[in-house]
């Protein structure tokens, strides 16, 4: 606990810090003087120690721990393949709900190079990570469109699951 303390501490510069308490089974409650602090933090998903996706929950003192779902995470997604026409808001979005649930998007400059639009999407980290999809078009051309994650902890490269290594694979 000292150890994950000492890390995000400096990390997350919350204004009063904050306290933390081992709950069991890999479950660590973080406790916040300032909503704002958890705002930001939430916001800045996703976060993970040693490598490994930490899942973030808000948790209300009069729920069950045992019942809240740490599943869901947040990710920027770098979209990358797609022809500069159909580089806009509506097409990404489009293309970003097979990863999961768009959240925000931020415009590449494309005229100043950006080859790539970011979305922010909610990823259910217990499915396969979506690398990608194939887009058609209106004259029977197909391209495959990728999805780059930013700031991925490890993952299982045989499934493309978050939640186990490539050693620890079924």
């Amino acid at each position: 606990m000292d150890a994950i303390a000492a890390i995000f501490h400096p990390l997350w510069r919350s204004k009063n810090g904050f306290r933390l308490k081992n709950l069991g089974n890999h479950i660590v409650l973080f406790i916040f003087d300032s909503k704002v602090d958890v705002d930001n933090i939430i916001a800045n998903e996703p976060w993970s120690y040693d490598k490994i996706l930490m899942v973030l929950q808000w948790y209300e003192a009069d729920s069950e721990v045992d019942n809240l779902p740490f599943n869901l995470t947040q990710f920027w997604v770098q979209v990358h393949g797609i022809p500069v026409r159909f580089m806009n808001k509506r097409v990404v979005e489009g293309l970003c709900e097979t990863a999961g649930q768009v959240c925000c998007l931020q415009n590449a400059p494309i005229e100043d190079g950006g080859s790539f639009m970011r979305v922010q999407v909610s990823i259910d980290i217990s499915l396969p990570l979506c690398r990608g999809r194939v887009i058609a078009f209106d004259d029977n051309r197909e391209q495959w469109v990728t999805f780059k994650y930013e700031r991925l902890p490890n993952l299982c490269y045989w499934c493309g699951c978050l939640t186990h290594s490539d050693k620890d694979c079924d």
